[in-house]
């Protein structure tokens, strides 16, 4: 598990429409960076800095932060932290079923970040992470949810299963004979949504394009992505829609497979995600892409399958044929795609389903 920035490591490569543009400092520079930022900041956990399922444009800021600054987030398990050891299904399901159209998630923000415009790109290096110690995964009853899941019409009972976490170990056991090491990554780490976003109102409200926006599925904003390779020492690049950015963090995980098959992940909260905003006026993307320090990660959402694999090839198509480094045209990038392109299921129970491709850095020998 990650626990530090880690600075990728072609990180002067110079994009026209990409991660970088001419204004990206050096790596020295990045470094140092992330080492001073800005100013740091805590945000706290409490219902008045947390809400429940609803992405909502109008929640006053709960933090004001400038672009560099350093901030420290804490987040609560699900329904404000409802979901707890020893929590029945009977009482998970009602838990579900308490927020209509809502997701169960606890979103800690918004955060506003001084100078973010719309068109602008957030940039969001994730510094560090520490779970909290408890953890749980279920699957709802397919009698009663036969669509949430990709096995709930065969799973007709609702299973649940906790998790003690000790953070010194990096482990837990599943049973006795199999051990999970863990992995945290934001489930959802989002900007302010876009008024465009085709997902149902809060309220089914179908003329206002500043409405709450569930939680439930991913967009162009980032939301409920489940990206597994978000952890520490990653960046997300995400579109900004709305002034200030207005930043959201919650559905912490600390193990997920790639598909999120049984509707959940090994969902924790954590005592802090360490995260760094940096608005970037220098760069346009039109969809979340993520920087590992082996990979370029392009993301594609639909509520079906395909066509979310089309958007995340044509995004990574986009990708390669845009870049500086080696150019190539459309064909070559559609082809090279093809050849090293990683293209993975990110999960199939968030109704907008997820892939997202991962470039490797290391086929490209040249460096400008």
């Amino acid at each position: 598990m990650k626990r530090t920035l880690v600075v990728g490591a072609v990180i002067a490569v110079v994009l026209a429409v990409g991660f970088y543009a001419l204004a990206q400092p050096k790596s020295e520079d990045k470094k140092e960076m992330t080492k001073s930022g800005g100013k740091q900041h805590r945000l706290a956990a409490a219902l008045e800095t947390v809400q429940w399922g609803w992405l909502d444009p109008k929640e006053p800021p709960k933090l004001t932060v400038d672009s560099g600054d350093v901030v420290s987030v804490e987040t609560m398990m699900h329904s404000h932290d409802k979901v707890k050891p020893g929590i029945t299904m009977d009482e998970i399901v009602a838990l579900r079923k308490a927020n209509p159209g809502g997701g169960p998630h606890s979103m800690t923000g918004p955060i506003y970040v001084n100078g973010a415009e719309p068109g602008d790109v957030m940039e969001i290096r994730i510094l560090k992470i520490v779970p909290k110690n408890f953890a749980i995964n279920f699957n709802l009853p397919g009698t009663e949810f036969p669509t949430i899941g990709a096995l709930a019409p065969e799973m007709p009972n609702g299973f649940i299963k906790f998790f003690t976490l000790d953070p010194k170990k990096k482990s837990v056991e599943f049973k006795p004979g199999v051990n999970i090491e863990l992995a945290p990554f934001p489930g959802t780490l989002a900007v302010g949504i876009d008024p465009n976003d085709p997902s149902p109102r809060k309220g089914g409200v179908k003329d206002d394009p500043m409405a709450p926006v569930s939680t439930l599925r991913p967009w162009k904003n980032g939301s409920n992505m489940d990206i597994n390779e978000l952890q520490a020492g990653s960046t997300i690049y995400v579109p900004i829609f709305l002034k200030g950015g207005l930043i959201w963090t919650g559905d912490s995980h600390c193990r997920q497979g790639n598909g999120e098959v049984n509707l959940t992940a090994l969902e924790c909260s954590y005592r802090e995600i360490v995260l760094q905003p940096i608005v970037r006026k220098d760069m346009k993307v039109e969809w979340p892409r993520i920087e590992t320090k082996t990979h370029w990660i392009m993301t594609g959402f639909d509520e079906d399958l395909n066509k979310a694999m089309v958007n995340a090839v044509r995004e990574t198509v986009d990708f390669l044929s845009t870049q500086k480094m080696v150019p190539m045209d459309r064909y070559e990038a559609y082809s090279l795609t093809s050849m090293i392109g990683d293209c993975r299921v990110s999960q199939v129970v968030d109704v907008r389903k997820g892939v997202h491709c991962m470039v490797p850095k290391s086929a490209f020998t040249k460096k400008s």
